[in-house]
C-alpha cells in the first residue's frame, strides 16, 4: 500500500498517462496476434494477416501523417502524456518496425507451409513446371501487358507520380553505354493479385501478380537489359485538411481535399529486402523521405488481397460460418404461419408495446434496423422520417428506403456526414443520388462531424403522433453489420424522441440546443453528464455505499475523463473497462488505480458497441450510444448516447458486460505499464463471449417469449459483477454534492438500513445461490489458502489482524471480500485494496 493521500498525487504528471498512438499499436499487436495464434484455423489466421496491413495502413496515413504534419510545422507541444510529435512519431515508427517483421516471418514460415500442407501452394515463379511458366507468358501477354503503364524517369521525364497504397516495381533497365534507367510500373489492383495456376490435381496453386510480371519484363522492355527489379509501397498522409469556415461549398471542399490526398506527403516506403541500395537510394531522394520511414521487408509486401483465400470452399480450415439470426420479437410480426402477410400488427406495434434491443451481427440488420425503415417508408401513416448516415454501404438499401418514402410523399430529411474518413467518395455519390430524388440533405456541421448513429421515425396514430427512435452504437451499413459488433435501440419514448427532434433541428437550422430531457448529446451535455456519473460513484464510495463503473468502448482517450476515473479509483469505486482500442488510463498503480480492470477482446468480430454502466448505490443507470470516451467524441462531434430504462433490456446490457470479463480465450488484460497479457482458461471451461452471443441469438429462435431478444444467462459465466435497481436508495446526478448521509442526525443508512438495525452478517451465497463457508482462509474449491504472496507486508498484516472481517468470495472477478460495518459486502480485487478498506472500517488507530 501506499503513504501517499490522494491530495499527493498530481494528476498532471505525464506518467500517469499512456501514448495515444503507442496504445493504437498496443491493439494492433492484439490484432496481429490473432494471425499468430495457432488455436486458430488457418484461413483464419490469413484473414487477420490482410486486417493488420488494412489497419497499419490506416494508422500511418491518418496518425503517422498528422505527426508529420505537426513536426514539417514546427509543432513542439507536448501530449498529456509529455511527449512532443517528433517523440511520439520516432517511437511509434520503432515500435510498428519489428510488428511488420513479425507479420513477414509469420507468413513465411508458419501460414506459407500450414497452407501447402493443405494442398494450397503460393509458389515461387521458378517453382512452376516449364509447361506452367508457358501458360502464365501467355496469360501476361494476353491479360496483363496491356494494363501496364511503364513510367521512366531519365533527362526527358520527371519522377512518376506514384500513387497511395498501389503496389508498384521498381525496373532499372540499361541500353548499350547508356546509364541506368529507373521505371516505375504500377501492379495493376483490377487484375488478380493471386493468378490461380492451372492444375489436373486437387491441389490450389497460385502465383503472384508481381512475379508474373517480373519474369516477363522482356516483353514490356524489349531490346534493353534488366538490371534490377524491387518491389515497393507508398503510403501517404491522409491528414489532408481544409478550412471549412472559408469553404463556400462543403462539396467542392470535400472533393479538394480528396484530390490533395492524392499527391500528399509519403509517410512510409515499405520495399523488398534484397532491392539494392541504388534503387532505395534514389526513392528516398524524389520522394523526400528520413531514413526511418523504408520498411525493408521480405516478400511479399502487401497482404491485403490474401483476404481472397478466405473464399475458398475449405469450411474445415475457416471459424464455423456464421448467419446473423431474425429477432424473436419482430421476424414473425404481421405474418402467418405460411408466411403471408396478415396486415394485423406492425413492428410499431412491437416497439410501442415495449423498447427493442437488437444485437448486431448475432441479430440481422435486415431484419431489424431494415425493416424499420422499409416498414416507415411503405407505412400511409408514417408522416416523416429522418436519418443520420456517418458511413453506408455502396448499394445501401437505407438510402434506398429514404428515398422510397419520398415517391410516397413521406417528408425526408437525411444528415450525411461528408468528412466520415475514407467513405467521403462514397457519401459524395450518396447526397448527389438523394438530392436528384428531391430529398432534403445536411452535409455536415462548421467545426463538427455528426458521429450520431440515430434515425427518426413521425408516426400518426388514433391518439395522436407518435415518435418512434432508433439510437444505436454502429453505422447504417449492411456490410459491416456482419463484422462489427453493435448495438441498437428500437424506441416509442417521447423525450428519447423529443430530444432527437432537436438533434436534427440543428441538422438543418442554425444552433443546436443545450437542454435535453433523457439523451445525451455531445458536444454541448454529454461530457457534464458522464463526468456527474463519476464523480456520484466516487460520492457513493466515500460513503460507504455501493460504488461501480462498467463501461464498453473502442477507446479511452480523453485525459479528463482518465483524470476522473482516477479520482474515482482513489475514493474506492471499483472501474471495470473493456476497452478495445486505445486506452490512456494505467490501472493497477497503488494508490491512485488499484480498483481498475482493463480488458480488450480481440475476436472474428470487431468490438465496436459502447455500453456504460454506473451502479449508484444499487439504483444503477446504463447507457448505450455512439461516442467512445475521446476528447474528439466529447467535444469535437454531434453524438448521442441513450439511457436504457426497461428492465429486460437492461438485463442483456449486464451479461454482455459480464461476458466481457468471463472472457478467457480472446481476452487480453492491461498491465499499469500499457502491456497487455492474454487471458487463457487454464482448468476453467473456456469462456468466449462471441462464441456464447452465436449460441445465444440461435438459441433465441428456439424460445417463444424472449424480451431481451437472446437469452442474457449463460452456466459459466457468473452473475456476480452488476445489481439490478434497488430502490432503497436511490441519487440522481444533481444530487451528487450531498450524498453523504448524516446517520446520527437521522438521515438515511447507506443501503436503506436504519442505524439501530440487526447488523448481523446476512447469509452469503454464491452465484448459484448456495451458502457460501464464510471463514476466511477459503478458496473456491474450498481448499485453505493463502494470501497472495506476492502483495507486499502491510497488506499481510491488516489482514492477518481482521482474519474474521474478509473471505474469499467464489467468483471469478474478485480475490476478497470485505464485511462492512453495517452487514454488507464490498469485494476487491488485490490484498491491499482490500487491506486499505478493513484499514478504513475498523483500523481505530489509524482513524
Amino acid at each position: 500500500m501506499t503513504n501517499e493521500s490522494p491530495a499527493d498525487i498530481d494528476l498532471s504528471d505525464p506518467q500517469y498517462y499512456l501514448n495515444r498512438e503507442l496504445s493504437e499499436l498496443a491493439f494492433q499487436s492484439r490484432v496481429l496476434n490473432e494471425a499468430l495464434d495457432d488455436r486458430n484455423p488457418l484461413l483464419e489466421r490469413v484473414r487477420f494477416l490482410a486486417i493488420f496491413t488494412k489497419n497499419l495502413d490506416e494508422f500511418f496515413m491518418k496518425r503517422v501523417g498528422g505527426l508529420k504534419q505537426q513536426i514539417d510545422a514546427g509543432v513542439t507541444e507536448r501530449t498529456t502524456d509529455g511527449r512532443t510529435p517528433r517523440e511520439q512519431w520516432e517511437e511509434a515508427i520503432d515500435k510498428a518496425r519489428p510488428m511488420f517483421e513479425q507479420q513477414a516471418a509469420c507468413y513465411r514460415e508458419e501460414i506459407l507451409p500450414a497452407l501447402a500442407a493443405e494442398g494450397i501452394h503460393i509458389c515461387d515463379y521458378d517453382e512452376l513446371t516449364a509447361d506452367e511458366q508457358s501458360e502464365m507468358r501467355d496469360y501476361f501477354e494476353m491479360s496483363v501487358l496491356p494494363t501496364l503503364t511503364p513510367l521512366s524517369f531519365d533527362p526527358a521525364h520527371p519522377f512518376p507520380f506514384i500513387s497511395n497504397l498501389s503496389l508498384s516495381m521498381a525496373v532499372l533497365t540499361r541500353g548499350g553505354d547508356d546509364d541506368p534507367t529507373f521505371t516505375r510500373v504500377k501492379i495493376p489492383q483490377n487484375r488478380p493479385r493471386l493468378v490461380e495456376v492451372d492444375t489436373d490435381t486437387d491441389e490450389t496453386r497460385y502465383v503472384l501478380l508481381e512475379e508474373v510480371i517480373r519474369a516477363n519484363l522482356d516483353l514490356l522492355f524489349p531490346n534493353v537489359e534488366v538490371l534490377d527489379t524491387a518491389v515497393f509501397k507508398l503510403t501517404r498522409n491522409a491528414e489532408v485538411r481544409r478550412n471549412e469556415e472559408v469553404a463556400e461549398d462543403l462539396i467542392d471542399m470535400i472533393e479538394e481535399v480528396l484530390e490533395q490526398r492524392r499527391f500528399a506527403t509519403v509517410v512510409r516506403l515499405e520495399i523488398e529486402a534484397d532491392a539494392s541500395d541504388s534503387v532505395t537510394d534514389l526513392l528516398v531522394e524524389q520522394l523526400s523521405l528520413d531514413e526511418r520511414e523504408v520498411f525493408s521487408l521480405p516478400g511479399p509486401l502487401d497482404y491485403r488481397e490474401f483476404m481472397d483465400l478466405t473464399d475458398l470452399d475449405r469450411p474445415d480450415l475457416k471459424l464455423d460460418s456464421w448467419t446473423p439470426q431474425p429477432h424473436p420479437r419482430l421476424h414473425d410480426l404481421g405474418r402467418n404461419e405460411a408466411g403471408f402477410k396478415t396486415g394485423e400488427e406492425t413492428i410499431f406495434d412491437e416497439i410501442r408495446r415495449k423498447d427493442v434491443l437488437l444485437h448486431h451481427p448475432y441479430h440481422s440488420f435486415g431484419d431489424t434496423v431494415q425493416r424499420f425503415l422499409d416498414a416507415a417508408a411503405n407505412d400511409p401513416n408514417v408522416l416523416a422520417i429522418k436519418a443520420a448516415i456517418y458511413r453506408t454501404a455502396s448499394d445501401s438499401k437505407v438510402i434506398q428506403a429514404l428515398i422510397d418514402a419520398a415517391d410516397n410523399g413521406k417528408q425526408v430529411a437525411a444528415m450525411v456526414e461528408l468528412k466520415a474518413r475514407f467513405d467521403e467518395q462514397n457519401n459524395l455519390e450518396w447526397v448527389r443520388k438523394l438530392e436528384e430524388e428531391g430529398i432534403h440533405v445536411a452535409y455536415g456541421t462548421i467545426g463538427l462531424k455528426t458521429h450520431t448513429k440515430t434515425a427518426l421515425v413521425v408516426r400518426e396514430e388514433e391518439d395522436g403522433v407518435r415518435l418512434y427512435s432508433h439510437v444505436a452504437t454502429g453505422n447504417y451499413h449492411s456490410g459491416t453489420a456482419k463484422g462489427y459488433v453493435d448495438l441498437g435501440m428500437l424506441t416509442a419514448d417521447r423525450d428519447i424522441g423529443q430530444d432527437l427532434v432537436k438533434v436534427f433541428n440543428f441538422f438543418t437550422g442554425p444552433s443546436l440546443d443545450e437542454e435535453f430531457r433523457k439523451l445525451l448529446i455531445a458536444p454541448v451535455t454529454m461530457r457534464n453528464e458522464f463526468t456527474k456519473c463519476i464523480r456520484r460513484e466516487a460520492e457513493h464510495a466515500r460513503a460507504g455505499r455501493p460504488a461501480r463503473i462498467v463501461a464498453k468502448m473502442n477507446a479511452l482517450e480523453d485525459p479528463g475523463i482518465v483524470e476522473e476515473l482516477y479520482k474515482a479509483s482513489m475514493a474506492g469505486v471499483d472501474i471495470d473497462l473493456l476497452v478495445r482500442d486505445i486506452c490512456r488510463l494505467r490501472p493497477g498503480i497503488d494508490g491512485l488505480s488499484e480498483t481498475v480492470t482493463v480488458r480488450s477482446v480481440v475476436d472474428r468480430f470487431l468490438e465496436h458497441s459502447r455500453i456504460f454502466y454506473f451502479e449508484n448505490a444499487g439504483d444503477p443507470d446504463y447507457y448505450i450510444g455512439s461516442a467512445d470516451w475521446m476528447t474528439r467524441n466529447l467535444d469535437k462531434r454531434v453524438e448521442a448516447i441513450a439511457p436504457v430504462e426497461d428492465h429486460d433490456i437492461r438485463e442483456q446490457l449486464r451479461f454482455i458486460l459480464e461476458l466481457g470479463f468471463a472472457d478467457n480465450r480472446k481476452a487480453w488484460e492491461m498491465n499499469a505499464d500499457g502491456s497487455y497479457d492474454q487471458l487463457t482458461p487454464g482448468s476453467d471451461p473456456e469462456v468466449r463471449m462471441q462464441s456464447i452471443l452465436m449460441g445465444q441469438a440461435l438459441a433465441a429462435n428456439t424460445q417463444s417469449d424472449l424480451p431481451m431478444g437472446m437469452p442474457a444467462s449463460h452456466p459459466n459465466v457468473p452473475e456476480t459483477l452488476l445489481v439490478e435497481s434497488n430502490p432503497t436508495f436511490m441519487t440522481s446526478r444533481e444530487d451528487s454534492d450531498q450524498l453523504t448521509p448524516d446517520i446520527e442526525n437521522g438521515s438515511p443508512h447507506p443501503m436503506g438500513v436504519s442505524s439501530d438495525a440487526d447488523t448481523s452478517a446476512p447469509t452469503l451465497v454464491d452465484e448459484s445461490g448456495q451458502p457460501l463457508d464464510d471463514s476466511p482462509a477459503q478458496s473456491q474449491n474450498g481448499e485453505a489458502t493463502e494470501v497472495v504472496a506476492s502483495e507486499n507486508g502491510d497488506s499481510r498484516a491488516i489482514l492477518d489482524r481482521f482474519p474474521e472481517k474478509w473471505y474469499v468470495p467464489k467468483s471469478n472477478h474478485y480475490q476478497y471480500a470485505v464485511r462492512t460495518p453495517d452487514g454488507d459486502r464490498d469485494y476487491r480485487k488485490t490484498a491491499a485494496a482490500a487491506a486499505k478498506l478493513l484499514t478504513k472500517y475498523y483500523d481505530s488507530d489509524a482513524q
